[in-house]
């Protein structure tokens, strides 16, 4: 007999020579594919008899399993393939004679058509045991994640209309797919079938929200609108028109062949940005990949990273600065692309945004030199020669500069040469024709100036007086407002309007030279300008109708996205002006993530009491976003408002949320403190009490102190209970269930889980149901049934994907690579490990890397493992948790100094942008 194959991806066949080989009953098929899916691992008589049975087991099963192993073995001519071992039954095909390993080998080299052409049809179609349903379901999402992997590589590469018959049939047999229903919305598009790809989209709505009652995720969502808008490459500002001078520095830009880093230095208002725009437009036809635009001032790199990487078309963006900067190299590594980065502070503030090894160019401009950008070709501006500043004053006024050669030249002297207090002025005599150049120059003297800056203070003050009364005022108005940019409803919300009537005012402004609008109705302020205005008396009250404002806009979106996390509180403050509601939870998405730093940045800037309120409400978008940073930022504030202002209930509240925060990021000890302090502080509040001890509880659990995890959550619960806090006590039962999975309490923890499952489904907490859901798969695995847990975890993590939650996804990834990995499936292991630290906040990435580093170990493959095995060590003790050892304890120091010495790598992340 020659060498034999074994198929389970379709009916269950031997194969000796081509042929299959007969006499095999369906046991003996259902019991030799069991075997074979857990090749390599030795299978007790138990577990092989509940797994054809279930519970329903005669009194011959294990008679009947010993007559399919003596059948088998007959069969298959004595080829040693199926092993008795002391603890049962172990199947060693040999290399390359099973094609489930064969499809997960050619999957992970990226030969994805060789890996679906071994597919005959339904995996183990003639297989009726009991495990065979979940087993066939696990093999079939293996199956659909290679074939979105193989569309979305199609997509990169621009084929989109070959695989249109292909996407649409898979989409057909699988409509609430959710990534491979926008991959087909996004291939219809890239076809110019525009009205055929909102058709898709609009069915897949339809058919989530009718089988689920499921809106799409956010990643869905950024796919339909990037593909139903017009396509858009290019993200830079408008071009003046009237660009004047600098020619040289233009062409040294513009005539270098070179990409990589141009900084632009100078003084403020001396043309910087403008320069910069310019030379993008004049080289974009040179960097086909895109023009993007970023706005430094008040971003944090993190922040900047974000706005590029969604202009690029990527959908899910990592949590972390470090996860987005390494997907920022990646993207640009395979493109170029020409990047603006405006108003940067210092070369630390750029240096996570530099794009490594990269064809593409970044223009960086600042008003200091950035020296310590290394590889920067440095480029520093002076004010305007004369010649250029006449040329750029004459091109706005036209004839009557002319005229008045001598006035000119004193206005271009008083204007200090710089361009932008030239066109302030310039703007003033256009629209004033009864003016003439000689009374411009006399307004301007007024001022009796001597500095540049003093220079464009006065061109300022001409243009100020030049306004009606009501555009002065919105001026003075967006000043001293602590926003970085500013919508219609803010501004309507900050002067006290009608949203209308402050839109008209906004866009008055914009015509005078004194906004700036980069992107459609969102407009910003030159920094000179905006500190020009905050040189007159603030208006009282005006900034705190504008918190009021974010305050109940916020309540409407978060009511939205989170419905059962948002109630009304006494003390709540009655709305200043109109708030417009938010229609759906992807306008509330959509308006949350533009408005997020706003909204921290005003908290910050107002000492009332609402910021209590605004932080509340906040909080569950804050924490299922993982805007963990802005969290603290905003749970700070409302508790040193809440001590300032002697409100207990409020401060309470505030470090109950901090030491939730803290322990979402991992950061344990300041959890633990937080915690301490809110019951010290809320003696009589259930509320904030009941999350803190539920926070102690999750802490003590996580350190293996179970007797006092289970103390506190058991009163966590009863109090969630007493504050009438259902999606408290749902998340308390869940966690409470995991501290009662160990042996002998197997059922108690099972109830607990089970309960908090009919909680959150009873009460249409999405966000509860992902968690219980995994909580489930864990303990599913823990009980030695990891077929099970996967479709568990699977669940879970289709909940995370409708609700964008691509944070919390990953501990539904580290889920199914942990049950995979106890299936005997190695390579699904790494794959699902690898999408959880590409996802993960650091508790997740540390569990990612230790289920990578036994995964590759039980590979043999201790050079890969290495790495990962040092990196989850190092997260661990960062947690201050037990696993530490564990993970130590996987490989000796010597053995990974060894490993690491021959060149061992952690396994990266293969990317697709599709």
């Amino acid at each position: 007999m020659g060498g034999l194959r074994f198929a389970l991806l379709g009916p269950v066949l031997v194969m000796d020579g081509g042929e299959p080989l007969p006499g095999l009953a369906p046991r003996h098929r259902a019991v030799l594919a069991y075997l074979l899916l857990h090749a390599g691992t030795v299978i007790p008589m138990e577990r092989l008899i509940e797994a054809v049975w279930g519970l329903d087991q005669p009194e011959t099963a294990r008679s009947q399993i010993h007559a399919a192993i003596t059948a088998l073995r007959r069969a298959m001519g004595g080829t040693e393939v199926l092993l008795t071992r002391s603890g049962g039954y172990l199947a060693d095909p040999g290399p390359g004679s099973l094609d489930v390993r064969e499809f997960s080998d050619l999957v992970a080299e990226g030969r994805l058509r060789e890996a679906l052409a071994l597919w005959r049809g339904e995996a183990l179609a003639d297989v009726h045991a009991h495990y065979a349903v979940a087993a066939r379901a696990l093999l079939a999402d293996r199956r659909l994640a290679a074939i979105e992997q193989l569309m979305a590589a199609e997509l990169t590469a621009g084929r989109h209309a070959a695989v249109l018959d292909e996407l649409a049939a898979h989409v057909a047999a699988h409509p609430l797919r959710e990534r491979l229903a926008g991959q087909l919305v996004t291939a219809l598009h890239r076809s110019g079938r525009q009205a055929d790809a909102l058709a898709a989209a609009r069915a897949y709505r339809e058919g989530l929200a009718e089988e689920q009652g499921l809106d799409p995720g956010a990643g869905f969502l950024a796919v339909e609108q990037s593909a139903l808008a017009v396509a858009r490459s290019s993200f830079l500002p408008y071009d003046v028109p009237d660009f004047t001078g600098r020619d040289d520095e233009l062409d040294r830009i513009v005539t270098d062949p070179r990409g990589g880093i141009v900084t632009i230095d100078g003084m403020a208002g001396v043309g910087k940005t403008t320069l910069a725009i310019r030379a993008a437009h004049r080289l974009a036809g040179r960097f086909p990949g895109g023009q993007l635009f970023a706005d430094m001032s008040g971003h944090t790199a993190s922040a900047a990273l974000e706005v590029l990487l969604r202009q690029l078309g990527v959908t899910e963006i990592p949590p972390t600065e470090a996860g987005r900067a390494a997907l920022w190299r990646a993207e640009l590594a395979s493109r170029r692309v020409l990047v603006v980065l405006d108003n940067a502070t210092d070369g630390g503030h750029v240096r996570p945004l530099l794009p490594g090894s990269s064809e593409s160019l970044l223009l960086i401009t600042s008003r200091r030199r950035l020296v310590d950008v290394d590889g920067a070709r440095a480029l520093s501006m002076e004010v305007l020669p004369p010649g250029d500043a006449l040329a750029l004053f004459g091109g706005i006024v036209g004839e009557r500069a002319a005229a008045e050669p001598a006035a000119v030249a004193e206005v271009l002297g008083l204007c200090g040469h710089l361009p932008l207090a030239i066109r302030l002025a310039a703007a003033r005599l256009q629209h004033r024709p009864r003016w003439s150049v000689s009374y411009l120059a006399g307004r301007l003297r007024l001022a009796d100036l001597a500095t540049p800056e003093r220079s464009v203070a006065a061109a300022f003050t001409v243009s100020y007086e030049q306004l009606d009364p009501a555009e002065q005022r919105m001026f003075r108005l967006l000043g001293p407002a602590p926003v970085r940019d500013v919508e219609p409803h803010a501004a309507a919300a900050l002067a006290g309007l009608p949203v209308p009537e402050a839109e008209d005012l906004l866009e008055s402004l914009l015509d005078a030279n004194l906004l700036i609008q980069r992107e459609p109705g969102r407009y910003t302020m030159h920094d000179l300008l905006r500190e020009h205005a905050r040189s007159f008396p603030e208006e009282d009250g005006a900034v705190m109708r504008l918190l009021v404002h974010y305050l109940h806009r916020s309540r409407s979106a978060v009511r939205q996205m989170f419905p059962a996390n948002v109630g009304d509180r006494p003390g709540l403050p009655p709305e200043l002006t109109p708030v417009e509601p938010i229609r759906d939870p992807a306008e509330a998405l959509r308006w949350l993530d533009a408005e997020r730093g706003n909204i921290v940045a005003t908290a910050a800037h107002v000492p009332r009491i609402c910021v209590g309120h605004l932080a509340h409400a906040l909080r569950p978008y804050l924490d299922r976003q993982a805007h963990h940073d802005d969290a603290v930022t905003l749970h700070g504030i409302a508790l040193e408002r809440s001590r300032a202002n002697g409100d207990p209930d409020v401060s309470g509240r505030a470090l109950a949320d901090l030491a939730w925060t803290h322990w979402r990021r991992g950061d344990y000890e300041q959890a633990v403190d937080c915690a301490g302090q809110a019951l010290a502080v809320a003696e009589d509040d259930p509320f904030p009490r009941s999350m803190a001890l539920h926070t102690l509880g999750d802490v003590a659990w996580r350190r293996r102190d179970t007797a006092t995890a289970e103390r506190q959550l058991k009163q966590a619960l009863d109090l969630a209970r007493i504050a009438g806090d259902r999606a408290r006590e749902g998340f308390v039962l869940g966690d409470l269930g995991m501290v009662l999975d160990r042996p002998g309490r197997h059922e108690e923890a099972r109830r607990h889980l089970d309960l908090a499952l009919a909680l959150h489904r009873r009460d249409g907490n999405p966000l509860g149901e992902a968690r219980v859901l995994n909580q489930i798969g864990a303990l599913l695995c823990h009980q030695g049934r990891p077929a099970e847990a996967v479709e568990r975890h699977r669940e879970a993590g289709r909940v995370y994907r409708a609700m964008g939650n691509r944070t919390d996804e990953a501990a539904a990834f580290n889920g199914l690579g942990e049950a995979a990995l106890a299936c005997g499936d190695p390579e699904r292991a790494i794959d699902e490990h690898t999408r959880a630290v590409e996802s993960g906040d650091r508790p997740e990435r540390a569990r990612a890397h230790h289920g990578l580093a036994r995964a590759l170990l039980g590979l043999g493959r201790a050079g890969e493992a290495a790495p990962h095995v040092d990196e989850a060590v190092r997260l661990y003790q960062e947690l201050g948790v037990p696993e530490a050892e564990e993970a130590r304890s996987l490989m000796p120091d010597s053995s990974r100094r060894s490993s690491r010495a021959s060149g061992g790598q952690p396994v990266r992340p293969v990317r697709t942008t599709a």
